[in-house]
């Protein structure tokens, strides 16, 4: 894993969350989108080199959704970005890890994603993120 790609925050209202994180940070957020096949809207925010995903839930059945639910408003995630991730994917399985995503899948900011089971990682829910190639 090369770095922390960016920390994901489970908001339930995400125009609220935008104008509170822009005043907290004192930037706009950079990229806003919808990831339908995970049932959230998402925006970035960057402050130097960190990144900060602020995440709604679209429906009441979503993993966002059953997050806040759950827990409320507060730390989701933490991403890592990584070169390779199926290979990391392989190497985190035979060291042990319940991943999520035995397959990548497309997820916000241009990524492919898998998720690692929070049980084996005292309680965090760690996201793999991998930039996805231009194609020419």
């Amino acid at each position: 894993m090369k770095k922390i790609e960016h920390i994901g925050i489970a908001v339930k209202d995400l125009e609220a969350s935008n104008a509170l994180y822009e005043k907290l940070l004192g930037v706009a957020p950079y990229k806003e989108e919808e990831v339908v096949s995970e049932g959230v809207k998402t925006s970035f925010f960057k402050s130097g080199p960190n990144k900060i995903e602020l995440l709604e839930s679209t429906g009441t059945d979503g993993p966002i959704a059953k997050f806040l639910e759950k827990k409320g408003e507060g730390v989701h995630h933490i991403a890592f970005e990584v070169d390779d991730i199926v290979a990391e994917i392989t190497r985190l399985k035979k060291e042990g890890f319940v991943v999520l995503n035995e397959t990548p899948k497309r997820g916000a900011d241009n990524k492919l994603v898998a998720f690692v089971h929070p049980k084996g990682t005292h309680g965090v829910l760690v996201e793999l993120c991998q930039e996805i190639a231009e194609e020419v």
